[in-house]
């Protein structure tokens, strides 16, 4: 399967949120959506998931106009909604219901799912009684337990403690080998540089970054060689090249053409004490900051 948005806009009222975004998803694969927070990373998913229409743009499921009576989506909302005093099976069940399934192949979704994610013995029992982490793990029952065809995950591993984020992460590579399209937005950078294909980094309601992540990695690595050493105020102070101290406490020194790298490399290394020196490659995380930060123009 292939989900594409095609040039979605949005206003609300005077205020224009979306200005023309476009990607694409396949199944099998993870796609990465994000922003920082009033970037319009909310508004699509809610077009995506046909809670409002798009002011003009289109979302295509292979090709065709995507039909949201015979598309099952399944969405993990960064808010969370389901009813605290209310016996857990019974509001997964009936949620299960309300998205086609009958009564049997829901309680019997519901129930894999429950144990699938080590939550059975909470089956009977009030969602208020439950940790944060684990009324986490009941919402990821609602996601999937109607066999989602398109899988939406807002700020998924939030409230999780690192066994169940591995547990989780797991649970969504299961559901990639089984064909879906899985769509995430965090702020988690490491679970997305993990998991993700492609990605979009959207700002002012805009995809400023849109491509597979290696392609852009690759990109972003052109013309850059990191240095990490304990002389790295020392070499900054004699550099000519242009250059900067990254979070990681590397040197990133702008080489001005690629045919430089190795005579840069090798001066580097017979002048200083250096314990590593390579071709250099952002993290997502950095790759986001130098996309979404205010004042920053997005540019290649």
């Amino acid at each position: 399967m292939e989900l594409e948005l095609k040039e979605i806009y949005k206003n609300f009222g005077a205020k224009e949120v979306l200005k023309g975004i476009s990607f694409c998803a396949e199944s099998g694969k993870a796609f990465g959506l994000l922003g920082r927070n009033g970037a319009g990373k909310t508004t699509t998913i809610r077009i995506l998931m046909g809670v409002f229409p798009a002011d003009k743009g289109k979302i295509t499921l292979n090709g065709m106009p995507i039909d949201y009576d015979r598309v099952r989506l399944g969405y993990l909302p960064e808010e969370r909604g389901l009813y605290p005093k209310k016996k857990i099976i019974d509001q997964l069940v009936y949620l299960a219901e309300l998205k086609g399934m009958n009564r049997s192949d829901a309680i019997k979704s519901v129930d894999y799912w429950l144990g699938r994610l080590g939550m059975s013995e909470y089956r009977d029992k009030k969602l208020e009684t439950l940790s944060k982490g684990n009324q986490q793990k009941i919402q990821l029952v609602t996601t999937l337990a109607h066999d989602p065809q398109i899988i939406v995950l807002d700020e998924p591993f939030s409230g999780l403690d690192p066994v169940n984020a591995e547990l989780l992460k797991d649970v969504v590579k299961e559901e990639m080998s089984n064909g879906k399209i899985i769509l995430f937005s965090s702020h988690q950078m490491n679970y997305i540089e993990e998991f993700c294909d492609r990605i979009a980094i959207l700002k002012d309601g805009k995809a400023v970054l849109y491509g597979e992540l290696d392609d852009i990695k690759k990109h972003l690595s052109e013309n850059r060689i990191s240095v990490k050493s304990d002389q790295v105020q020392l070499i900054a102070s004699e550099l000519t090249l242009e250059h900067e101290l990254s979070d990681r406490g590397e040197l990133i020194i702008k080489l001005e053409s690629p045919d430089d790298r190795q005579r840069v490399m090798a001066m580097i290394t017979e002048k200083y004490s250096v314990s590593e020196i390579k071709v250099f490659t952002p993290t997502l995380g950095e790759i986001f900051v130098r996309y979404a930060s205010d004042g920053q123009n997005g540019g290649k």
